[in-house]
């Protein structure tokens, strides 16, 4: 059963299998209460952030809880399409689920280095050792990604057929 799994699927399942459920945990909690969500450790950089140096009123903050909420859950959708991908073994084979490991990669890559950009600038150890975990953990999937290459699909080579016996072998018969 596993002879067709490359690394890279087995590297985004468990991937998914860490970023589905603390994401969503923490973008639901945003949603439901924007601002107590938006203080807790997975955010509280952002929440810093944008409280000490952009100075962000309360509904402003609760839009960008609810934008920071949205991203966090389209990075959660993408890894469970992949994983939805992963399961149909032509699919797996041929790398047709590395589209969407690869926009999931991108994505929360680029929230977690905004996030520990403002957490190193609010200087929030703790959430910074966090969002940094996160973009090595999600750099180094897209590494194994870009380097494994799914398996070519074997060519079909087709050969001369033999000349007959009365046939003479000349130069132009090749």
């Amino acid at each position: 059963m596993f002879r067709n799994w490359r690394i890279g699927s087995v590297d985004g399942a468990l991937l998914a299998a860490y970023f589905i459920p603390v994401w969503t945990l923490v973008a639901f909690n945003i949603i439901v209460a924007p601002v107590h969500g938006l203080y807790e450790r997975p955010s509280v950089a952002v929440a810093l952030f944008m409280s000490d140096h952009l100075e962000m009123a309360g509904m402003d903050t609760v839009r960008a809880a609810w934008l920071l909420a949205l991203g966090r859950l389209t990075v959660v959708a993408f890894f469970a399409i992949y994983l939805v991908l992963l399961c149909i073994p032509r699919t797996r084979k041929n790398g047709g689920s590395d589209e969407a490991l690869g926009i999931a990669l991108a994505i929360g890559s680029l929230i977690s280095f905004a996030s520990m950009v403002m957490a190193s600038k609010v200087g929030e150890m703790a959430a910074l050792r966090l969002h940094a975990t996160e973009l090595l953990l999600l750099l180094g999937a897209a590494i194994v990604l870009v380097i494994e290459k799914p398996e070519a699909a074997p060519k079909t080579v087709e050969s001369a057929a033999p000349l007959a016996l009365e046939q003479a072998e000349l130069l132009h018969n090749r």
